[in-house]
C-alpha cells in the first residue's frame, strides 16, 4: 500500500509540474512556447485561453492537497489536454524527447486515479 502512495504522489508531481510550467509559459508568452503554439495553428488568443485554463486547473490540483476529491475532478479536466497535446506533438514533432512530456500527460491522468484512494468509479448495466 505504501508503494502505491508513493507512485500517487510521484505521478501527482510530475503532471502538476509538466501543466504548471506548460500553462505559464503560455500565460507568459514565453517566445518559444508562442513560436510553437503559432507553427501548430494556435495563435495568440487560443495559446494564451489554454495556457489560463491550464493554470487554473493547475490551482485546483494543488487546492486538492487540502481537499482530496477535488483531485479527480482537476485530473479529469487536464485529460482532454494531454490528449490534446499528445496528438499535437505527435503530428508535428517525430523525435521522441519532443513529445515525451505529452504522452506522460495522457499516462499520468490514468495512475493518479488507479492509486487515489478517493476516487472510486462504478460502472453498472
Amino acid at each position: 500500500m505504501k508503494i502505491l502512495m508513493v507512485i500517487h504522489w510521484v505521478a501527482f508531481a510530475a503532471f502538476t509540474c509538466i501543466f504548471g510550467y506548460a500553462g505559464l509559459y503560455k500565460v507568459l508568452k514565453v517566445p518559444g512556447m508562442m513560436e510553437g503554439m503559432a507553427s501548430m495553428g494556435f495563435h495568440e488568443t487560443w495559446t494564451l485561453a489554454i495556457g489560463w485554463a491550464e493554470v487554473a486547473v493547475v490551482a485546483g490540483l494543488l487546492a486538492s492537497l487540502f481537499y482530496p476529491p477535488l483531485r479527480s475532478v482537476a485530473v479529469l479536466w487536464l485529460l482532454p489536454f494531454g490528449i490534446g497535446a499528445f496528438t499535437t506533438h505527435m503530428s508535428y514533432h517525430h523525435v521522441f524527447p519532443d513529445y515525451l512530456n505529452a504522452m506522460l500527460v495522457c499516462a499520468l491522468p490514468v495512475i493518479i486515479l488507479w492509486t487515489d484512494r478517493h476516487f472510486h468509479l462504478h460502472i453498472s448495466f
